[in-house]
């Protein structure tokens, strides 16, 4: 096998700081090792990707350092069984299943008013 390059070595150093930052720190080691695990398989050739997700990481090892941060976890919008049984719909809009005011979206994802000014 070929030497490694230096961005690969670059991933790898960041990789081992994460962890050794992550330690004590609920969720962090988990999170680490599922990130980097979800990416392993980018192709070498994909260097634009790769050179991003190093600074995310970069970013987010920042952060672990700085002392603030407590624990690691993710955001996520968790799908439950009716948003999946009722599929998506129009685009933008949530389903109206009450004669309530009813919420729309435009595409951005920002409250869309009527011509009326409500």
């Amino acid at each position: 096998m070929s030497r490694p390059s230096r961005l690969q070595r670059q991933v790898l150093s960041l990789y081992r700081e994460l962890l050794r930052a992550g330690r004590g720190k609920p969720g962090a080691e988990a999170r680490v090792r599922a990130e980097f695990r979800q990416h392993a398989s980018l192709p070498r050739s994909d260097v634009l990707r790769i050179e991003y997700l190093y600074r995310r990481g970069r970013r987010q090892l920042q952060l672990l350092r700085s002392g603030h941060a407590t624990a690691m976890g993710a955001f996520v919008r968790p799908r439950g069984p009716t948003e999946e049984s009722r599929g998506a719909g129009a685009a933008g809009t949530q389903a109206d299943n009450s004669d309530g005011p009813r919420n729309t979206f435009d595409s951005m994802g920002t409250p869309e008013t009527t011509t009326d000014g409500r």
